[in-house]
């Protein structure tokens, strides 16, 4: 005996057959179930650039750190930061202090370091003439040995204090030196053609033998420090192409240049430290500690037959998507593997 079908069944199956079609055709076109596309390509030759990625800050190579010799006070400080100067110029004054009485006080003794050289020799020129006299008189027997042996012994003595006299002298003459050229220090002169970083004294500031006050930096020598993963620094070396990007420069790179390698690299953070140059000095100049992106360009490797891209299987070996399948123009099956990461890309011709 059938049984008759009711509305309300067949309201169900008119919902449930067609979200039964949808399920199949999802699993079979976007599932697991879907097919993988293949992409087919012309094999070429091709050399591979690979580049290294790096931070870095900028600094100078060269500064130079000015300040007095000898403990002073400020007396005038004529430039002030990010003022450009010539090798040469003065760029303040140090207050003497007693170093003008001490030097005054030197030209005394110097003076008498002089005249005590200038008696010396009129003790030295009587001396020679009375031993010459009585040389004569000896030779004439007027005199006796004895009193010729007496005046050639004054003549080695004065000899001897013309010597002292003449030392004296010249000691008091390096002293005198010593204060001109302290004297001069605490004139502070431009080494080289540079622009003014820091300015740490002010008028009236007491300044001690050493202490810096107006830093320089040769804007000329401005390079990057850059720091690179010593994993990914396989290649790095001097003279290589180079892009900086400084942080300031709204993303426009820079040309640059592996300057050197240091020798030493920081064990701490595992990184390479490198030196890269400015091709060509950027305008305005970049201030120092700014942040810069640098990215070197490696060596090119070996030409290869890529593939625009390469199918990926994971750890079991099952095709990803997006395969590809390139084949070749003689149509020879050949194989290679590279490596990414956990994966392998298995590239295959047909």
């Amino acid at each position: 005996m059938k049984l008759p079908i009711r509305g309300r069944t067949l309201g169900l199956l008119a919902i449930l057959v067609p979200l039964l079609a949808l399920f199949v055709w999802v699993v079979l076109r976007a599932g697991p179930l879907a097919p993988v596309p293949v992409t087919v390509a012309q094999v070429q030759s091709r050399a591979i650039q690979p580049a290294l990625f790096g931070i870095g800050t900028v600094q100078a190579r060269y500064t130079y750190k000015i300040g007095p010799t000898l403990p002073a006070r400020v007396r005038t400080l004529n430039v002030h930061v990010g003022d450009a100067v010539k090798a040469g110029q003065l760029l303040g004054e140090m207050d003497p202090v007693d170093l003008d009485s001490r030097m005054q006080a030197q030209q005394a003794v110097l003076g008498r370091a002089e005249a005590s050289v200038r008696e010396a020799q009129a003790r030295q020129a009587f001396a020679r003439s009375q031993a010459e006299r009585y040389r004569v008189l000896e030779q004439a027997q007027a005199v006796s040995r004895e009193s010729l042996d007496t005046r050639r012994q004054e003549l080695q003595i004065a000899d001897a204090a013309l010597t002292v006299s003449q030392q004296e002298l010249a000691r008091a003459r390096a002293d005198q030196q010593a204060l001109r050229a302290q004297r001069d220090n605490l004139r502070l002169l431009a080494p080289v053609d540079g622009v003014v970083v820091l300015r740490d004294a002010d008028p009236g500031t007491t300044i001690v033998a050493g202490q810096t006050v107006i830093e320089l930096l040769d804007p000329k020598t401005l390079w990057i420090n850059t720091r690179f993963d010593q994993v990914r620094a396989a290649g790095l070396a001097a003279e290589l192409p180079a892009q900086i990007v400084l942080r300031s420069g709204a993303g426009e790179p820079l040309a640059g240049l592996v300057s050197r390698i240091e020798p030493k690299a920081d064990a701490v953070t595992e990184e390479t430290l490198a030196k890269v140059d400015f091709a060509q000095m950027p305008t305005p100049l970049p201030p120092i500690g700014e942040l810069a992106e640098v990215t070197v360009t490696l060596p090119a490797r070996r030409r290869r037959p890529p593939s625009p891209t390469p199918p990926c299987t994971g750890r079991t070996g099952r095709p990803a998507s997006g395969a590809s399948r390139v084949t070749t123009p003689s149509s020879r099956p050949c194989s290679w593997v590279l490596p990414i990461w956990t994966a392998t890309c298995r590239c295959t011709m047909a």
